[in-house]
């Protein structure tokens, strides 16, 4: 996305997605798991981050989730922008309970009832073993962003989450109900771009992913 002034009552927000993982690769849900970057990954959060300086938007802030896979590749953007990159727990990406370390594939296979109510977007199914149910998922991301957009009016800021937080982010920016299923990507390490003007969010840009070649968006249409 070009670089342009932002009125004072506007906040921009460019949002990433972590680069890939090994998890990633095999279709694992990592929710809250701890899983760093594989190499395509730092590879990826690098390349990012030079697409960022090129841009010279002069960001006003970096802020992360404090997961490993989100803060290494917010780590390659903070050199390239001498940000620091403040972490917070609420851009972490959706806890998933007994689901956390399956694939898509065993999570059906082994829990087929738990995995067609994860499958319908049922807004109060919460998983399992301390799971997020997608209503609460969502408060939260909205608390979160709105909180960054309040604090930064007027200036354009870089946040690095997850899979989910950036579907979350997209249905507020667009409109789109939280039971309706994906029908937009969401690449490892690509730019998307939303904004908050008066308390409304606007979709200005998704899933710019030129700077990478081609990214994995491993995540279930769901």
């Amino acid at each position: 996305m070009e670089n342009s002034s932002i009125p004072p009552e506007t906040c921009r927000l460019c949002l990433v997605r972590h680069g890939e993982t090994a998890w990633n690769t095999e279709r694992r849900l990592q929710g809250h798991v701890d899983i760093p970057l594989n190499e395509t990954g730092l590879a990826q959060a690098a390349a990012t981050a030079q697409r960022l300086q090129a841009l010279g938007h002069g960001f006003a802030a970096l802020y992360c989730s404090d997961l490993m896979r989100a803060r290494q590749t917010a780590a390659a953007i903070a050199r390239q922008q001498a940000l620091e990159a403040i972490h917070d727990e609420r851009l972490r990406e959706r806890h998933y309970g007994l689901f956390q370390g399956l694939t898509y594939d065993e999570a059906e296979r082994q829990h087929p009832e738990l995995y067609r109510r994860f499958k319908a977007r049922e807004l109060d199914f919460g998983f399992p073993q301390h799971g997020e149910s997608l209503i609460a998922f969502s408060s939260r991301v909205d608390a979160v962003l709105g909180d960054i957009a309040d604090r930064h009016t007027g200036q354009t800021v870089l946040v690095v989450t997850h899979g989910g937080v950036l579907d979350i982010a997209r249905r507020l920016a667009s409109g789109t109900p939280l039971e309706t299923a994906r029908d937009f990507p969401i690449p490892n390490a690509a730019l998307n771009w939303i904004e908050r003007t008066d308390g409304r969010w606007r979709l200005l840009a998704w899933a710019d992913e030129g700077h990478l070649g081609s990214a994995l968006d491993e995540l279930p249409n769901i």
